[in-house]
């Protein structure tokens, strides 16, 4: 708390503690507590009676809360620190219980100076009042609102317990404090009062809260107040990944020019030595360019401050003609049409009825840090969405080419249609469902963001799945080929032989024709079938990222994954050896020499798909800039 000494200077008060609590002393810039002069008396009256929030103890957590506006409650808890002249009231203090002594100080001023009429705050105005009732029959109007805004409007000032005229020495030294407040990051808030013989509510009815500013003048500068507001830890953090994700972030505030580049540097949306020219601007300054000078500004800007709603969806609206998809955090009445405008509305929790109802998206917990979090989701969804679609289009191609295959070369059928039920709707069916569960890869959030116009599956995409596909088909055929025509335990014949099957009994009868019907068919049915099965097992570990290497990110790290092929390898396996099953589905128990082939002819698909990774991540093109995400973090963020 600042306020002006006899010489024309300031002098400051500190203000201990950091939360709602009512604990904490008031020193003088020797240390020493304060005393109650006039000056910090009118600082109490005015932070009381010009305050809609109040602060509550929750006697389940024994936490003091704040009911309302932060700003206005941390002010209470002001007023509470200051205390009251009256001795009664200092002396009792202590033995009241927590929820008594949590408004006891800001009570016994609202009592003392009754309300009689409210100039609710505006932005064109920056500042709000109260006309009060003294006890000697006198009125006062009570002003709080933006330093700079209530100064013009001051006459004079209370030094000690007496009012002086506002020299210019005194008005520059208010100037010079505010600006070290805000280059501290610290909110400020400009004390001030009126005095008023006309108590008549009538004499100050207005057509528009402009009109209030009328009654706002001649007014006798109290005191400036800076508050720490300081962001959550966590959200530098998060500022720093939504950049390396490719997402601009441009703070927007109502807030001072310089305690809004503070606090941009505090969190990380500006440099700690970045240069603001050409980043940071005024809504005043803003209002000033041309068309195509705004749109050059909302190419490069990242902060705007002493803004008004109407910018808010101006810059939406600027940023969407830009080609940019655009993001915007509000939580008042006024960020309404700008929540609605932007391509996702995000309100926070905390936030009034008619922001969240205009919102796409909500943040309960009212935290920027969230956002990141809900990003970072998005796009998890996103890409288990292509994995998902991307095994079973693969796996599906690969059955298909198998099928074509066998008719295209003249074999016999490879696989029967109850097989390749089997398959559809039990082998696959379970890793597919447990991509759903993969977790995000290590670039998630480095890497830019994605045309909103690109498909889902596009041409280098789909060659890859083709590509795998016909690696599936491949190798169902080669194995059943390859039991037939090199397995040790099978009849070994030759390739002609295989492929024209239809004219063994007019060409080849000696080989014994019914080997396409009977048991060795069966066998050769199996190896297909398994060779299907676990080369598709080996195309789930492949689906657990559509880029990252299974040396960077492991089968293990999806539990559901390895927990899904091992109950579909198991399901395999027992109709493989269950003589239900096996009758049931036409095949025959295979052995250790046939399960190595299995193995054998599967795994290659690992390789392939590792090879079309390299690949892409190898031609993967940089950052779009016309394609980027635009957060617009309002007064919140």
């Amino acid at each position: 708390v600042a306020v002006v000494t006899s010489q024309g200077a300031t002098a400051e008060y500190t203000v201990e503690g950091t939360t709602y609590a009512p604990e904490g002393n008031i020193h003088d810039e020797s240390g020493k507590n304060h005393s109650l002069s006039t000056a910090l008396i009118r600082t109490a009256e005015i932070s009381a009676l010009c305050n809609d929030s109040k602060v509550v103890y929750t006697a389940d957590k024994k936490t003091y809360n704040s009911v309302g506006e932060p700003t206005e409650a941390a002010l209470k808890v002001l007023v509470e620190k200051i205390g009251n002249p009256c001795p009664q009231l200092t002396e009792s203090l202590p033995s009241l219980t927590p929820e008594k002594r949590s408004s006891a100080v800001s009570n016994k001023y609202e009592s003392d100076l009754p309300r009689l009429l409210t100039f609710e705050f505006s932005r064109d105005r920056k500042m709000m009042s109260v006309l009060v009732k003294r006890k000697e029959g006198l009125g006062s109007l009570l002003v709080k609102g933006a330093p700079e805004a209530i100064l013009d409007r001051c006459t004079s000032v209370q030094v000690d317990n007496v009012v002086v005229p506002l020299t210019t020495g005194a008005r520059q030294a208010i100037l010079f404090k505010m600006a070290s407040y805000n280059q501290s990051g610290l909110r400020t808030l400009a004390l001030a009062y009126a005095d008023k013989h006309d108590l008549d509510v009538s004499h100050y009815t207005s057509k528009s809260t402009a009109d209030y500013g009328r009654f706002e003048q001649n007014l006798t500068f109290v005191s400036l107040v800076g508050m720490m507001d300081p962001p959550r830890p966590e959200v530098r953090d998060a500022v720093a990944q939504c950049k390396a994700a490719g997402i601009r972030i441009i703070c927007i505030t109502g807030d001072n020019k310089g305690t809004a580049e503070a606090i941009c540097r505090q969190i990380g949306i500006l440099e700690p030595n970045e240069d603001t020219k050409d980043k940071s601007y005024t809504g005043r300054q803003f209002d000033d360019f041309s068309p195509e000078e705004k749109m050059e500004v909302v190419k490069r800007a990242k902060v705007f401050s002493r803004t008004e709603p109407s910018h808010k969806l101006q810059l939406v609206e600027l940023l969407q003609q830009s080609g940019q998809v655009v993001a915007m955090t509000g939580d008042g009445v006024n960020d309404a049409p700008a929540l609605k405008k932007a391509d996702i509305g995000v309100a926070m929790g905390s936030g009034t009825d008619v922001a969240i109802l205009a919102s796409d998206l909500v943040l309960t917990d009212s935290n920027f840090a969230t956002i990141e979090k809900a990003v970072e989701e998005g796009r998890l969804i996103y890409n288990n969405t292509k994995q998902f679609i991307r095994y079973l289009i693969s796996s599906n191609i690969g059955e298909v080419v198998s099928i074509f295959l066998t008719v295209l070369l003249g074999m016999p059928e490879a696989l029967i249609p109850v097989q390749l039920l089997w398959v559809n709707l039990v082998t696959d069916s379970l890793p597919a469902t447990a991509l759903g569960f993969n977790p995000p890869d290590h670039q998630i959030m480095r890497v830019p963001p994605r045309n909103s116009r690109e498909a889902l599956v596009g041409p280098w995409l789909f060659f890859r799945y083709m590509v795998i596909g016909i690696y599936v088909g491949c190798a169902t055929v080669f194995g059943y080929a390859w039991w037939f025509m090199f397995y040790e335990g099978g009849p070994q014949i030759s390739w002609y032989q295989l492929t024209h099957f239809h004219s063994c009994a007019s060409q080849f009868p000696e080989i014994g024709c019914q080997m396409f019907t009977n048991e060795m068919s069966k066998s050769a049915t199996t190896m297909s079938l398994s060779i299907l099965v676990v080369v598709e097992m080996f195309n789930a570990m492949n689906s657990l990222s559509e880029n990252e290497s299974l040396l960077v990110l492991p089968l293990w790290r999806n539990p559901f994954l390895v927990g899904a092929i091992a109950l579909s390898m198991a399901l395999h396996v027992g109709i493989l050896y269950i003589p239900f099953f096996t009758n049931l589905f036409a095949i025959n128990p295979l052995n250790w020499a046939e399960w190595k082939a299995v193995l054998f002819i599967s795994f290659p698909v690992i390789f392939i798909d590792e090879g079309l990774k390299f690949i892409t991540v190898s031609l993967k093109p940089g950052p779009s800039l016309i394609f980027s995400d635009i957060w617009l973090a309002g007064d919140n963020g």
